[in-house]
């Protein structure tokens, strides 16, 4: 049944909540062990026999199809739609919101001729989405949403679905206060629309699945069905998210991503070219250390972590639960304690942003290949 099934990845959104990682780059590209996150994504859909997909870009779209071109190298066809339009000679983005960019799809080009996967393309998952198309058809679903139970204090981060016994959404809010949510059921964005209700959507208009499309299917009394499943929804929305995305995924709870590298040492992989002087350095795992990497004596690495290619961790420096983007230098003595570093700032945990000079960044400065 899985070949009846195309694919959409929302990949629009300006990922304002996650700068200044998104500063230069979209945030489907945020990379999760050397791979974006999208790639993982188009992997997982392409293992369920999801071979045609429909991206919408807008925020830095060319970093995006630059990467992923036609699909080809996955095995897929990946098409794209830029929300925008050209001014003296540039694009210029202009989000659609998700539904609208939908439509424009449709209006276009009639992509959605059958059931489609709709998915964020800022989330890990490791949903079983032939059991879900199946729920879908069982149903005979217009739409379906697929949900996960959520605390319920954070029910203000995330769309609430109400369902009756049968699993049929009776509500929809958007982002609730908890004293107002009618359930602590969330939406994780991923969804299965049938072709008619591309026709629910009005065309040029900004147009939002979650507060507006939803909310209408409910009104209309529509066959409009939630999935509570049991799997792995890790989703990107704030720093402190990713933060926490990598710890999960150095600890293996996803299980079809594979730590990269050769494992050295029990809970240790270390990729091509590094030098790091076992004998005088303390690595606790799990450990990740990308290629090209230098680790000078003295220094600790307290796992999780993940060190990407081309940085160094300076004498008797400590990188504790930290992630390190390319070419990232720690100077030596300092301490990186449950941060993102790239090779200009820091954020901490709690999604604090410093910038190379200030004291409480550990970077060093000057290029960390020297």
């Amino acid at each position: 049944m899985t070949n009846t099934l195309k694919g959409m990845i929302l990949a629009a959104g300006q990922g304002t909540r996650v700068r200044p990682l998104t500063k230069d780059m979209p945030k489907p590209m945020i990379p999760i062990l050397g791979k974006p996150v999208m790639e993982y994504l188009i992997e997982h859909l392409a293992r369920h026999g999801v071979k045609e997909i429909m991206v919408n870009v807008a925020h830095l779209n060319r970093k995006i199809e630059q990467y992923f071109s036609n699909g080809q190298r996955w095995g897929v066809q990946i098409g794209y739609s830029y929300e925008g339009n050209f001014q003296h000679g540039e694009l210029t983005a202009s989000a659609v919101g998700s539904a609208g960019g939908m439509r424009r799809i449709q209006d276009f080009g009639g992509f959605f001729d059958q059931t489609t996967i709709v998915l964020c393309g800022d989330a890990l998952i490791d949903l079983d989405i032939t059991a879900a198309l199946l729920e879908h058809k069982k149903k005979r679903a217009l739409v379906s949403v697929v949900t996960m139970q959520v605390p319920h204090a954070e029910v203000a981060n995330y769309g609430i679905v109400e369902t009756d016994e049968d699993g049929r959404v009776v509500s929809f809010q958007e982002k609730p206060q908890p004293s107002a949510a009618r359930s602590n059921l969330a939406s994780t964005g991923i969804y299965f629309f049938e072709p008619a209700a591309l026709n629910l959507i009005p065309a040029n208009q900004n147009f939002d699945i979650g507060s507006q499309l939803f909310p209408l299917l409910v009104e209309k009394n529509l066959p409009f069905y939630a999935q509570n499943r049991h799997y792995n929804w890790i989703d990107i929305g704030r720093i402190s998210d990713y933060w926490e995305v990598l710890q999960r995924v150095l600890h293996g709870e996803i299980s079809y991503m594979k730590m990269p590298g050769t494992e050295v040492r029990p809970g240790i992989w270390v990729g091509l070219n590094t030098r790091i002087d076992w004998d005088k350095v303390n690595i606790t795992g799990p450990v990740y250390i990308d290629s090209g990497t230098q680790i000078v004596a003295g220094a600790e690495i307290v796992g999780p972590c993940w060190i990407s290619h081309g940085s160094r961790i300076g004498k008797n420096a400590k990188v504790i639960r930290s992630i390190l983007f390319e070419y990232t230098g720690i100077s030596d003595q300092a301490v990186a304690n449950e941060m993102i570093v790239s090779a200009s700032y820091c954020v901490d945990r709690a999604g604090v942003t410093y910038y190379l000079g200030d004291d409480r960044c550990p970077l060093r400065w000057g290029d960390a290949r020297r």
